[in-house]
Parts: structure tokens; C-alpha cells; sequence
């Protein structure tokens, strides 16, 4: 614990960030963003909008961070505890489940994961009766995405605990959460993240298109996927594959793509894509990326007024900090 609290404290340097000073567009953006964040969040620690629930306060938990703000005596430090505590508070005690579905478990264990060992814990609860540390909630959330994955045939998840089938998308998130966990020092089943891994791996075609569902992969064009594979692979130190080297190639040759639908989502993987699998196609992307949101962020500092949509478009730029874990090459 002491080890991680005096590495974030030095991490607050500015002259200790890989890669150079950050751009005034992106701190510009970053900081009003958070600023109505934090204004939106509830006294109960929560987002409420269209998408709520326990992924989207990790979202919203983990832009703080990303950012560099100072998790225990920070002006942000108590929205990082409140929406801590509402998500330890929202996890079912008996079956470690995150809800309001695997995509938010997923995203919520990534975001406890990056926490913890970077939040005090003795403060976490300010004055109340703690329900459960970090580490514990980790650990049943962990046991829950292991009996879930037994529940398919497939090896990876969908959208329930008990789903009986998969899809890449919900996979992708719950091994970003399995990965980070094992990253922070949880232990995390190697049988777990390879069985996910391999179901990635046959849902990937040579052209580096990624499927949704089903068990064998290159049916359908989606940056989305092929993005989250890309990550999952580079994460999971699987980069000499050849479904890595596909998938990286294919998102490397339309650094100019443009999402209609799930804009924010593909944002988000793509930064995190590029940055670990080609750090110079990242910084052309990042330019790009950084220039459409300064333009399209409303004027009170919100994307779309949503928690979801803000969160992950400054997530999308966080990569500029360096300050979470899993964005560690």
C-alpha cells in the first residue's frame, strides 16, 4: 500500500510524465469535463443517466485518476471516495456481481483495480461502517467473472452472469478488468484469462476483423472489435500473435475512421489500442481526437450531457497523462 501511495505522489510531477508536456487543448478540455463531472455526481457517489450503474461510476471514477488528480487529500478526492463507496455498496455481497450487467462488471473491476493501492482506505468510508475494502470487493468480483465464464460454452461472457453464450465486446471489457486486477496483484486464474483469450483469438479472422459472436471469427468489419482485440492481445503480453499483428494492421490503416454509432466506446478502445500497439499512429490519432472533442464538448464542460459519454471522451484523452496502471506499455 505504501508503495503504491508513494509512487502516485510522485507521479503528480509533471516533469516525471512519459512523453512531454500535455497539450492546453486536451488540459482544457480534461478540466472543464471533470469540473461537471463533479457536479453531477449524487451525494449517494453515483452517475444517473440513461446508462447507469456500477461500469459508469468506474467510467466516471476512472477520468479522475486518469487525469492525475490525488485520490486522498485532492479537490476531487471526495467524488473518487463517493463513487467508490457506491459501488462497493452496489456489488451483490454473496455473488461478487457489479450490476447492471457484465459490460458494467467488467468496467467496474477495471476501475477498482486502478484504485486500489492508490486510495487510502482509512478514509475511504469518512466516519461510516465500512461494507467491504477494495481488495475484498475485488476478489468476489473476480470469483463471480470465473463462475460466469462457466456458464457458456464459448469461454468468454455476454451480457448476465448466467448467459449461456458471448460476445467479444462484453469479453473484451471483462478481461480489461481481469487484467488490471491481476496487474494490481490480485490473483486472477491463468485458466480464466486464456480461456477468454483463446475465444478472441478464434473470433479473429487473418484480415483482422473480429466478430461479435458465436466461436469462430472475420465476419463483419467493426473498428470497435478489432480495437479491443488489439488491446486485450497487447495487455495480456500476446503481441507476437498473429490475430495481433492482423487486428493492430487493420486499425493502423484507418487512423481516419469515423464511428457513427458507439462513438465514445470506440474512443475510448482506440486510444488504448494504438498507444499500446503503435505508439506513432497513437500520436496522429491522439491530434485528431483531441481537435474533435475541444470542438464538440458543450459549453458547461459535459459530452451529450452524459455521465457515460464524458467520462469515456475524457478516458479517450487520458492517455496524454499516463497516470492509470493499465495505461503502463
Amino acid at each position: 500500500m505504501l508503495f503504491f501511495s508513494v509512487s502516485l505522489a510522485q507521479a503528480q510531477d509533471p516533469a516525471l510524465r512519459f512523453g512531454g508536456a500535455v497539450p492546453q487543448e486536451v488540459e482544457t478540455v480534461y478540466e472543464r469535463g471533470l469540473a461537471w463531472l463533479a457536479s453531477k455526481q449524487n451525494e449517494q457517489g453515483n452517475w444517473q443517466s440513461g446508462q447507469s450503474g456500477s461500469g459508469v461510476d468506474g467510467i466516471c471514477l476512472m477520468a479522475f485518476l486518469a487525469g492525475g488528480e490525488e485520490p486522498n487529500f485532492g479537490r476531487y478526492a471526495p467524488n473518487i471516495r463517493r463513487a467508490l463507496r457506491a459501488m462497493i455498496r452496489s456489488q451483490d455481497a454473496a455473488t461478487g456481481y457489479l450490476p447492471n450487467s457484465m459490460y458494467h462488471h467488467g468496467f467496474a473491476m477495471l476501475a477498482l483495480s486502478e484504485a486500489y493501492g492508490a486510495v487510502d482506505e482509512a478514509l475511504l468510508w469518512e466516519g461510516e461502517k465500512p461494507v467491504r475494502g477494495i481488495a475484498q470487493a475485488l476478489d468476489l468480483a473476480i470469483r463471480c467473472a470465473g463462475t460466469s465464464q462457466k456458464n457458456n460454452r464459448w469461454g468468454g461472457w455476454r451480457y448476465m452472469p448466467n448467459s449461456t453464450d458471448a460476445d467479444t465486446s462484453v469479453t473484451g471489457a471483462m478481461l480489461m478488468g481481469l487484467l488490471a486486477a491481476r496487474n494490481a496483484g490480485m490473483e486472477v486464474s491463468d485458466e480464466v484469462i486464456n480461456t477468454a483469450l483463446e475465444y478472441m483469438r478464434r473470433s479473429t479472422g487473418k484480415d483482422g476483423s473480429v466478430t461479435y459472436s458465436g466461436g469462430f471469427g472475420g465476419f463483419g468489419e467493426s473498428m470497435n472489435r478489432s480495437a479491443i482485440a488489439t488491446l486485450v492481445a497487447a495487455v495480456s503480453k500476446n503481441k507476437e500473435t498473429e490475430e495481433f499483428k492482423a487486428t493492430l494492421k487493420h486499425i493502423t490503416e484507418r487512423l481516419e475512421h469515423s464511428e457513427g454509432n458507439y462513438k465514445e466506446y470506440f474512443r475510448y478502445y482506440m486510444a488504448q489500442a494504438l498507444f499500446q500497439g503503435d505508439y506513432a499512429s497513437w500520436q496522429k490519432w491522439n491530434t485528431a481526437t483531441a481537435r474533435v472533442l475541444s470542438e464538440t464538448q458543450a459549453p458547461d464542460g459535459s459530452f451529450n450531457n452524459g455521465p457515460y459519454e464524458t467520462g469515456m471522451a475524457l478516458l479517450a484523452l487520458g492517455l496524454n497523462y499516463r497516470f492509470l496502471p493499465i495505461y503502463e506499455r
